[in-house]
């Protein structure tokens, strides 16, 4: 065997040694998530920029216009209550007694009126008498005008009682207003919340500009709607009616259907490096609101503009600058591409440009090794 030819056998080895160690120490297929480029409804929406709450259409935190000592409750935290019940009254005989004074004045007035009046209507008919016989002489011009006078004078004095008795009445009626400012009535059909005293404790209205806390707090839990606060750059996209949807964390994946009701004229500028609108929106199926508490937090999406029938990936299969990994199935390996992205929000992402229709594309970029040109197999599909 010649010379060359041992060193080619030798070569062939080497190669083969090469080859064989190559394949024995490649580094294994990354294991991806992949998602089909599908067609479907894309939407553009926008969220709030801190947590939104759920709150009562009715919420009052009720106390007494007057100071004074709870003498009844009527309640309890959690009961339920409709409008015009007690809820409270305060310690009021001293005007309870003036009451009894202001009707028992009236009663008295109503009768002097009375009898003012009967007096007055006996003195009309005595003055008639005398004015018919004035004709055959029997009585004195002077008689006639003092029947008449008196008549005058008694009508007189019958209205000046009637009039007494309206006062008496008037003077009824603040009574019974200053009774009834010691008592605290339900403005409306709900259910207590928080009570803020006991019996026989004092309670004191709030003095100007000082804020204490409410005796009763009353909530209407037939009826619910959710505020957030949205970034001041996005009010000007936003318009009353447009579709909403709700999210709580106390419901974990369901959401809601919505509808914006109210979109502040305002902006909040508490925080001045993140001002915000605040934006109401109501829930588009009243029985979905039986459900809820009021105070819970939620999320408010609104969708600014749909697109039916747009070609769509996952938001989250997007990398920075435009880019996307698609898994090529012949050669087993990830291929980067730029594409162009319209209308979008956080599940969807609509394609303008850079996928076709079934192309599949990685969900699981930033998992160690998933990058351009690496070997990979499907470890989970993600599709329709």
């Amino acid at each position: 065997m010649s010379k060359y030819v041992k060193w080619f056998l030798w070569l062939l080895i080497l190669v083969a040694a090469v080859l064989w160690l190559r394949w024995e120490l490649r580094p294994a297929p990354v294991a991806v998530k992949v998602a089909r480029v599908e067609r479907g409804m894309v939407e553009r929406t926008l969220a709030n920029t801190r947590a939104g709450s759920v709150k009562s259409c009715r919420r009052a935190r009720l106390s007494p216009s007057l100071g004074g000592q709870i003498a009844r409750l009527e309640i309890k935290e959690g009961d339920r209550v409709r409008e015009g019940d007690l809820l409270l009254e305060l310690w009021n005989q001293d005007l309870a007694a003036e009451m009894r004074l202001a009707e028992s004045q009236t009663l008295a007035s109503e009768a002097s009126a009375k009898a003012a009046c009967l007096r007055a209507e006996e003195a009309r008919r005595e003055a008639d008498r005398k004015s018919r016989l004035k004709k055959s002489g029997a009585v004195s011009e002077e008689t006639i005008d003092q029947a008449l006078t008196q008549a005058l004078t008694s009508s007189a004095d019958c209205e000046a009682a009637r009039a007494q008795t309206k006062v008496s009445e008037a003077r009824l009626g603040v009574a019974q207003a200053n009774l009834e400012r010691t008592r605290l009535r339900a403005p409306f059909n709900g259910v207590v919340a928080k009570i803020n005293g006991e019996l026989e404790e004092y309670v004191t209205p709030s003095p100007p500009g000082i804020a204490t806390l409410p005796v009763v707090d009353l909530v209407d839990d037939t009826c619910f709607y959710v505020a957030a606060p949205i970034d001041e750059v996005d009010a000007m996209g936003m318009r009353v009616g447009m579709t909403a949807r709700i999210s709580l964390d106390a419901f974990g994946d369901r959401r809601f259907d919505a509808e914006v009701r109210r979109i502040a004229c305002y902006v909040l500028d508490v925080e001045k490096q993140a001002r915000t609108v605040e934006v109401e929106a109501v829930f588009a199926n009243s029985e979905d609101a039986l459900e809820l508490l009021a105070g819970y937090s939620a999320d408010l999406e609104i969708v600014l503009e749909e697109r039916e029938g747009a070609l769509r990936i996952p938001t989250e299969a997007i990398q920075e600058g435009g880019k996307v990994l698609v898994f090529d199935r012949a050669e087993g390996l990830l291929k980067e591409r730029k594409v162009e992205v319209g209308i979008s929000n956080w599940k969807y992402s609509e394609v303008v440009k850079g996928l076709m229709e079934a192309d599949e594309v990685v969900i699981s970029a930033g998992k160690e090794g998933v990058v351009d040109g690496a070997a990979a197999r499907i470890a989970d599909e993600a599709g329709k």
